[in-house]
């Protein structure tokens, strides 16, 4: 008779779980203990200024767009609408100060909700034949609803 428990021998496995422990802290160690280094081909050494910065504000050219789309208003004039022609001549008429002429205005156009595209598009084109290269839109935070 035979008494013993005939056990089924395992295969030995090697845990991997620490061994990746140790890896990612090494890892971690390296990356945070590496220094980086810049390399150039150049060793330039740029001029240095001691002026101070001027802070200009550029000439700025307000138009607003009317709803009923025959009437603009440059620079707090109105200015009836015509064609687009005339509305550039107006643009470089709000460009001048004393007789000369600012250099490179910003037009902000100021179209109400309800105006059409079309308005919109004749003050663009309107800037574009007055050479001003600057344009921007005026638009107002909405409030949440």
């Amino acid at each position: 008779m035979k008494f013993r428990k005939v056990s089924a021998r395992e295969d030995p496995e090697i845990n991997l779980i620490p061994f990746i422990d140790v890896l990612l802290v090494i890892l971690i160690f390296l990356m945070v203990t590496t220094t980086y280094s810049k390399f150039s081909e150049l060793h330039i050494t740029l001029p240095s200024a001691d002026a101070e910065k001027v802070l200009q504000r550029p000439f700025e050219i307000n138009v607003g767009v009317s709803t009923d789309n025959s009437r603009y208003v440059i620079n707090n004039t109105t200015v009836a609408y015509h064609d687009v022609q005339e509305l550039a001549e107006s643009l470089k008429a709000a460009a001048m100060i004393n007789g000369v002429a600012q250099k490179d205005p910003v037009v902000i156009i100021s179209a109400d909700g309800t105006a059409t595209h079309q308005s919109v598009i004749n003050v663009l084109e309107a800037a574009r034949l007055a050479q001003f290269a600057k344009v921007t839109f005026a638009t107002q935070v909405s409030t949440g609803k």
